[in-house]
């Protein structure tokens, strides 16, 4: 009798990812065939939808549309939906999409297991759907940030840490499974702990983090800039595990717009930190999003995000145009008043600065010798990363090579030559 086949379609961010192999787990544990973004035909899909923004919400959509199509003609026999689209708009996907059996919120892997006939059980490790040698850790669910552009408090709710104990023994399993690098995430990491321990700890989980053997790097994504802890800044400067990278969402510089979209912290409190940060790390790469478009952002509001970007010369940066979500700050007391040609054409001036900015900053790395990890090979090339680089968002080493390269191994390759988004390189040991 063969087994049930569930296909999981992981659709969003890397917190998105990590409950789908939760859910993986879950379901190998009952007895399941479980597979990922599989392009293969399977018993039940279940699609893990992102509801962040206008383009986000589309894909998860279009994404639902396609499997619907395939529930109809009898290809697949259930069709679930989960995740961010599902806990917020349930009803109206629901009314909409007829061919959907059931949609589940953020927190229903235990309802989506027993609706497959499963019994949920306690977390066990994780079936990972990364390639092998690097995770996501989160550490925290939810967020208590007020920002007035965001939909995640009310789609995730408030923030809740895991514990520490909890974490280190996930991360210990993660080592023995062969993971090599560990890219730390939350909604809001630095906020990390306040729940738990009437303080940010941050700094002491990175510190136990570090002690395990087998793990390599520890990457941090999603730290807020307000309120950032001086003791993390300490602990990336001088752990040799804590990679020097950082991600921190500034959204802008302007001191009225960061007071209209609640960011609780100001133009100077921004250029401080950063400050800091590059004169306890020298070498920190710093990747940073931004937002422009925001309700009420005059011409001079733009310029000066554009001077901030030419400044500072974020080693990574992203930027994306004001997309209005309904019930939050700025859809329910702001006017959307800037047209999408606008928009538009303020994302690609930041973006045209930055590809200088990065072209710069890659000629410069040319004859050092950097530590990297391999992640695959393609064609003639192995594609690697530095520790200034995380997977899927930023930039790849191609590394040429007269012996085989083993993925998921470090080696120490000397930089040839650049381009804007890309390196290449030759390996020396």
């Amino acid at each position: 009798m063969k087994k049930h086949k569930i296909n999981i379609v992981t659709l969003g961010c890397s917190k998105n990812i990590v409950d789908s192999e939760y859910l993986m787990s879950h379901l190998d544990r009952n007895g399941f065939e479980i597979v990922h973004d599989s392009p293969e035909i399977s018993d039940t899909v279940i699609v893990n939808t992102c509801g962040f923004i206008g383009d986000a919400k589309e894909e998860s959509i279009n994404t639902i549309l396609q499997f619907a199509d395939l529930r109809t003609a009898g290809e697949i026999e259930n069709l679930f939906v989960m995740g961010c689209l599902s806990e917020r708009y349930r009803d109206e996907l629901a009314a909409e999409i007829p061919e959907v059996d059931e949609f589940f919120g953020v927190r229903n892997i235990n309802d989506i297991v027993e609706k497959l006939g499963g019994k949920y059980q306690e977390a066990g490790e994780r079936i990972l759907s990364t390639p092998s040698h690097y995770a996501y850790l989160k550490i925290s669910e939810g967020c208590d940030r007020k920002c007035g552009f965001c939909a995640i408090p009310l789609i995730r709710g408030g923030h809740i840490s895991t514990p520490i104990e909890q974490l280190v023994k996930e991360a210990e399993l993660l080592a023995g499974k062969g993971v090599r690098e560990l890219i730390v995430i939350a909604q809001d990491t630095t906020y990390y702990g306040i729940d738990l321990y009437g303080r940010r700890t941050l700094a002491g989980l990175l510190q136990r983090l570090c002690r395990i053997d087998g793990i390599g790097w520890i990457r941090l994504h999603y730290a807020y800039p307000a309120g950032f802890p001086d003791d993390v800044i300490e602990v990336m400067a001088q752990e040799p595990k804590i990679c020097k990278y950082l991600d921190i969402p500034f959204q802008h510089i302007s001191d009225s717009q960061l007071k209209s979209m609640r960011r609780g912290t100001t133009k100077a409190e921004t250029y401080s930190l950063i400050s800091k940060l590059r004169q306890r790390i020298p070498d920190i790469a710093i990747r940073t999003t931004l937002l422009t478009g925001y309700p009420g952002e005059t011409e001079a509001d733009f310029q000066e995000l554009l001077k901030f970007v030419e400044t500072v010369k974020f080693e990574r940066l992203g930027v994306f145009p004001y997309s209005e979500e309904e019930g939050t700050y700025s859809a329910s007391n702001l006017e959307d008043n800037i047209p999408d040609g606008v928009k538009n054409e303020r994302v690609d001036k930041i973006m045209s600065l930055q590809n200088n900015i990065s072209l710069e900053k890659n000629v410069n790395m040319t004859g050092k010798v950097e530590k990297v990890i391999i992640d695959r090979s393609e064609g003639e090339f192995y594609i690697a990363r530095t520790q200034y680089d995380s997977p899927e968002v930023d930039q790849e080493v191609l590394v040429r090579a007269d012996k085989k390269l083993e993925t998921g191994y470090f080696y120490n390759v000397r930089i040839t030559s650049a381009e804007d988004y890309d390196l290449y390189g030759e390996v020396i040991s």
